[in-house]
């Protein structure tokens, strides 16, 4: 999500103790069994949340965070509008369920440092509305393509007979919203599951995906004891289905090979009463992720692999 972002004080990333799971894995294991790998890697749906505590610790770099892109975002959609969605059909495996897609950050925030920059209460603490977002080295910015895979995504789960909500879409509102109304966005859906989409502004060299998971808290207007596990039920799904449709491979500064990261100090998910994750989908300081994120049809890709995860979580609920 960048990190700045969305209401983070980013951590030093630190250097991971075992290898990642490869992309040769997609290719060697079938889609259901691959989801089980990456899904026993971190304790299945157990509450297993102290074996990633110190990897919420680490993080990105404040500087790809703290100021606008080097230039203006140019051309990177493949000369191609992502799928308008449909009116929802009413009809499908997923009729009845409603999922909340929240595109990290805001290509108008840049213009509204003073709003984005006021405090707002988190349960644990207070940080900033929201931020910037990150930005690849040739000015593709993070809020524009979160946008992009979240319309991706919306079709997707329509199809399916959902129906969806997002935090924002296009040029509404100008700036945030910031992350305490992202989240209630959510809870007064009802939504049976929500995902914050991002992408890492961290160093060149650190690639790859991960899902970020609700640690467990309980302090002022925050209380995620009763979603923990089934969002890291919805996470450990994404990250299988994303790590086999998109071929992007787990991260290699955080997680540990596994994909998945839990942290306490997010207020998207501290806030969150449904099912919740965050995923930064690569990162856009790194050269190999930044031609995958600007590439239009990887995002599809990466829509296809965050939707299949979804509907796997939402038809077993």
């Amino acid at each position: 999500m960048s990190y700045v972002g969305p209401d983070f004080d980013p951590p030093q990333p630190r250097r991971p103790r075992r290898g990642p799971l490869t992309v040769a894995l997609a290719a060697l294991v079938p889609g259901a069994l691959l989801g089980w790998v990456v899904y026993e890697a971190v304790g299945g749906g157990g509450s297993g949340g102290s074996g990633h505590a110190a990897a919420t610790s680490a993080a990105r770099t404040t500087a790809a965070h703290s100021s606008p892109p080097a230039r203006s975002a140019s051309p990177t959609d493949d000369g191609k509008r992502p799928p308008k969605a449909p009116a929802p059909t009413g009809s499908g495996p997923l009729k009845g369920k409603v999922v909340v897609i929240d595109p990290g950050h805001n290509q108008g925030n840049f213009r509204h440092t003073a709003e984005i920059g006021r405090q707002v209460d988190i349960g644990t603490n207070h940080k900033e509305c929201d931020t910037t977002g990150t930005s690849t080295n040739a000015g593709y910015t993070e809020a524009r393509f979160t946008l992009d895979v979240a319309h991706r995504l919306r079709t997707l789960l329509e199809q399916q007979g959902a129906t969806v909500k997002l935090t924002r879409d296009g040029d509404s509102p100008p700036w945030g919203p910031c992350v305490d109304e992202r989240a209630r966005i959510g809870n007064v859906a009802h939504a049976d599951a929500a995902i914050s989409l991002h992408a890492d502004g961290s160093a060149a060299g650190n690639r790859g995906f991960h899902v970020i998971l609700p640690g467990s808290v309980h302090a002022g207007a925050a209380d995620t004891r009763p979603i923990v596990g089934p969002s890291r039920d919805l996470g450990t799904r994404i990250a299988g289905t994303f790590l086999r449709d998109t071929g992007e491979p787990p991260s290699n500064y955080l997680g540990e090979g596994t994909g998945l990261v839990t942290r306490t100090d997010l207020g998207g998910l501290n806030l969150s009463t449904v099912p919740k994750v965050f995923i930064e989908c690569g990162n856009m300081r790194d050269s190999k992720d930044a031609a995958l994120l600007t590439s239009g049809a990887w995002r599809q890709k990466a829509a296809q692999g965050i939707s299949e995860g979804i509907v796997s979580f939402l038809r077993e609920s």
